[in-house]
């Protein structure tokens, strides 16, 4: 479960750091506002900042789908291993006889 949630973690992070830097070159958002977005937008919240021009709007738009399938990879896997222990517990076999 550590592993799980170690990776889990790490890609919650390269995509903050990714978005910092987008909303930072593309936008042109102080770091502190960059990350503000950029923690927003992740965490399903929504955006702060609107983005003036088109590249800004582009980058905001892609990163706001790539945040939702985030956020779905990420509970799928930090909580793979619980309902895999649970399925064990409940004697399951999965696989097809």
């Amino acid at each position: 479960m550590l592993l799980s949630s170690s990776i889990g973690l790490g890609l919650v992070g390269v995509s903050l750091l990714a978005g910092m830097v987008g909303y930072h070159v593309l936008v042109g958002l102080p770091w502190i506002d960059a990350f503000l977005n950029a923690s927003m937008i992740l965490s399903g919240m929504g955006p702060i900042a609107s983005p003036q021009t088109s590249a800004g709007k582009l980058f905001a738009g892609l990163y706001a789908l790539y945040s939702g399938l985030v956020l779905i990879v990420f509970a799928g896997i930090t909580f793979a291993p619980v309902v895999h222990r649970f399925f064990h517990r409940l004697h399951l076999n999965l696989e097809k006889q």
